[in-house]
């Protein structure tokens, strides 16, 4: 609940941002979005080498020893916000500035920044689902490359899509 709660929270200050970039004519916001979804695809493909933006920190010990329930929607909030913690891929920046610069209306933000959240969340139901975490983590070393680079490409070309259909 906590990663969902998170996320909405970056979503909707995200939008609120957004009002910044209103201006700026829409044909150069896209191509903005279209040039940092390509550049985060080539940083995972690994022909950029970019270093994120990020608070290379992760959420303190102490949050969860207060009161476990609420130590751990503390936990999932700020992992939500991703602004505590690590965010090692490029698909979360890029969905920024779709939201940031894209001009949707704030349901929209508020779905990609739910949308953050969950996706935070997969990885440790994932894992736990998995049953054991040892090969849970054995067969992601050996995929994550795939799974980066094609959540990149399907996002870049998602967002060329969004692009072309505002021209």
């Amino acid at each position: 609940m906590g990663l969902i709660a998170g996320g909405l929270l970056s979503g909707s200050v995200l939008w609120l941002l957004s009002g910044l970039s209103a201006p700026l004519p829409v044909p150069w916001r896209y191509a903005g979005i279209v040039a940092v979804a390509l550049l985060g695809l080539l940083r995972e493909v690994g022909l950029v080498p970019l270093r994120l933006p990020q608070n290379a920190r992760q959420v303190p010990q102490d949050v969860l020893q207060r009161s476990l329930r609420r130590g751990a929607l503390q936990f999932g909030f700020e992992m939500g916000t991703g602004v505590r913690t690590y965010v090692s891929a490029s698909a979360p920046y890029v969905l920024a500035v779709a939201v940031l610069l894209g001009g949707q209306r704030l349901h929209v933000a508020m779905l990609a920044g739910i949308g953050f959240g969950v996706g935070r969340a997969m990885t440790p139901l994932a894992r736990r689902a998995a049953g054991t975490g040892d090969r849970w983590d054995a067969d992601l070393r050996v995929r994550i490359r795939t799974i980066t680079v094609t959540a990149g490409a399907v996002l870049v070309a998602a967002v060329g899509l969004l692009a072309v259909r505002q021209f």
